[in-house]
């Protein structure tokens, strides 16, 4: 189909990019990313699960390093974002709902300032 993937060459063979594209690689296969992954997938049950039956949540979803959080309505983007960057963090709220997909890198804490972040968007909403 013409236009599929059309901005492609704009990143392809960019040295920048595949340099951090071996990069993230490397770390990823020198680490034991697989216990990572269910301790972040641990942390984001144990903060996020305490939202289910809240009066607009409609359901709270954790899979690996992914926390989903699903409200009855849509959320309001701009006034969404500006509140999680006032906690300093940056998600992107997509309809009814706002998730997290961080890297296996992160922090327990780093991670605890986003799910803190995302429970004050539920305790608000």
């Amino acid at each position: 189909t013409i236009g599929v993937l059309m901005h492609g060459p704009t990143f392809m063979g960019n040295p920048l990019s595949c340099s951090a594209a071996n990069a993230s690689i490397e770390i990823l296969l020198n680490s034991d990313w697989k216990k990572r992954i269910l301790q972040i997938q641990s942390l984001l049950n144990s903060q996020l699960l305490p939202l289910r039956g809240e009066q607009n949540v409609v359901d709270i979803r954790v899979i690996g390093a992914i926390g989903v959080i699903e409200f009855e309505k849509p959320l309001d983007m701009k006034s969404t974002q500006e509140r999680l960057i006032n906690d300093g963090v940056w998600l992107r709220p997509y309809g009814k709902l706002l998730y997290t997909m961080p890297p296996y890198i992160i922090s327990d804490q780093e991670l605890t300032t986003i799910t803190q972040a995302m429970i004050q968007v539920a305790d608000q909403d």
